[in-house]
């Protein structure tokens, strides 16, 4: 019996746990996000339009995506930072777990950015025109000649000495694992003789996986993994898959056991 009540109490105890962050949720945290993202895409419209590029691009987002996780209670450890130098250029390639990886990476990795990302997204309000004055390249995949200028488009930012990330399955995951990974990203890292960096994302499916609109609190873990050379990869169709496969795994040996 005794066992039975501290069972009770506890299940009791999160259940109310649970109903105050979904109050706090829907009075507090979503109503501060909105605001803060028509804010900070204003912020980046205004100043890339001025010259600012450089610096607008990235830094109001950088503060938008910590603030968010922050908001959302959501703790975040960063691993393996010190394999990333700064003034070079990467093609950094990351699992798909849900929409809060955008705030994890932007938010934490310490380096400028330009994302790789759905045409769709172009479609939002404010963030749409926000993106296209940042320089972020939209991926159109309603043709193959559609696709390859957007390739050409990403190793041109590459070029000028930019960083892309790109989410090489392509979509987010619907279980918390991941899909096989398409060979675009490491495709442009050949061109542009840049190395590869994997970053492996814990967490973000939990907090808000696919096709949910309640935010949940949980833990947060991006671990950045040392950068691997394009020098001698096999430019075969079958070289260039064998490349993305490892990069994947080099991701999945730091999944939390549940998302492997």
């Amino acid at each position: 019996m005794k066992l039975a009540s501290i069972f009770v109490c506890e299940l009791i105890e999160l259940s109310m746990r649970r109903l105050l962050y979904l109050v706090y949720l829907w009075l507090f945290f979503v109503p501060v996000f909105l605001v803060l993202t028509l804010l900070t895409a204003l912020t980046v419209i205004i100043g890339c339009l001025l010259g600012g590029e450089r610096f607008f691009s990235y830094y109001p987002g950088m503060i938008w995506s910590r603030l968010t996780c922050y908001l959302a209670l959501c703790p975040v450890t960063v691993k393996g930072r010190e394999h990333i130098r700064r003034g070079r250029s990467y093609v950094f390639v990351a699992n798909h777990q849900g929409a809060f990886d955008i705030f994890l990476i932007y938010g934490f990795l310490g380096v400028p950015i330009k994302w790789v990302m759905k045409a769709g997204i172009g479609k939002i309000p404010f963030v749409g025109a926000a993106c296209r004055a940042a320089g972020f390249i939209f991926v159109d995949h309603s043709s193959a000649k559609a696709a390859a200028r957007s390739v050409k488009e990403a190793e041109r930012c590459l070029r000028g000495g930019a960083s892309v990330a790109v989410f090489p399955e392509g979509s987010r995951t619907y279980d918390g694992k991941m899909i096989r990974f398409k060979k675009g990203a490491f495709q442009m890292a050949l061109d542009q003789h840049l190395p590869v960096v994997p970053i492996t994302l814990n967490g973000p499916f939990k907090v808000l996986p696919i096709g949910s609109l309640n935010v949940r609190r949980s833990r947060m873990e991006m671990v950045i993994h040392p950068p691997l050379s394009t020098d001698g990869i096999d430019t075969s169709h079958k070289g260039m898959q064998a490349f993305a496969d490892q990069t994947q795994q080099i991701i999945g040996s730091a999944l939390w056991e549940e998302f492997k």
